[in-house]
Parts: structure tokens; sequence; C-alpha cells
């Protein structure tokens, strides 16, 4: 199974990478709305992706068989700080954790930067997380699964 995740990654990469999904100048134009052609591209992903993720979920399984449960997030301080850190994030590098790695299998080495800067946030956000709970009214972690 994990090389059909593989290709699908691979393919994924590909199609962000031909569209200029993952391309700095595009990112930095569809930020300062002087490009609309990303607009597009996420809309298009949208409008192909609900219908099947709707169907996902009322079959009750995927399409290989695995049980499906998506819980509704409530909303709460954390989501709006969160979605302001990586649209920040984002702006600023151009990039989002998918064209992270485009960039990074493209060549360019400046997304190396972006990467250790995700990987540490995402560090800080766990370590942290007992602090932030409070503050931000986050839920309880879950019990970790047994693997």
């Amino acid at each position: 199974m994990s090389a059909v995740y593989v290709l699908l990654g691979t393919i994924f990469g590909f199609v962000l990478s031909r569209s200029g999904a993952a391309d700095y100048g595009y990112v930095q134009a569809m930020f300062l709305f002087e490009n609309g052609q990303l607009y597009g591209i996420i809309g298009t992903a949208v409008l192909l992706a609900a219908p099947g993720l709707w169907w996902v979920q009322r079959r009750g399984r995927t399409a290989v068989g695995g049980p499906v449960h998506v819980e509704r997030k409530v909303m709460n301080r954390g989501t709006v700080a969160g979605g302001l850190l990586f649209g920040v994030g984002w702006s600023m590098t151009g990039m989002c954790p998918g064209p992270i790695l485009v960039n990074i299998g493209e060549g360019k080495v400046y997304a190396l930067a972006a990467l250790a800067g995700a990987l540490a946030g995402a560090g800080a956000f766990g370590t942290l997380y007992p602090r932030l709970q409070g503050l931000f009214h986050l839920p309880p972690l879950p019990p970790a699964r047994a693997q």
C-alpha cells in the first residue's frame, strides 16, 4: 500500500510543480492580488475533492475498505492564531508543506530553510501544547493509539 501513496504523492507533486503552485513568484503574485492563477487552481482542487470526500464520508469507509470517521472541529482561538501563523509563513516563504517538498525535489536549496522552519514550528507546538492549551482554549489531546 505504501507504493500507492508514493505514486499518488509523486503525481501530486508533479501537478503542484507544473501548475505553478510551488513557484515563489506565483504565490507572491497571488498574495499581492496581481495574478489569480493560484486562486483558480485552489478552487478547482476544492471542486474536484469535495464530491470525493462527500462520497467517502457517506460510504463510511475508504476506497480500499478502511473505516472513516470525520469529526467536526470546534473553532477556537487556536484555530485563528494557527491560521494566521500558517498564512504569514506561507506568504513569506511562498510555500506550504506540499510545495516545500516539491521545491526541494526541484533542487531549490532555499526550501530547506522552509522545511527546517516548518519542522521547528511543529516541534515547538507539540512541546508547548500543554501551556498553549489554556491560553487558546485548545482541546485535550486524544490518548495515544497502539500501533
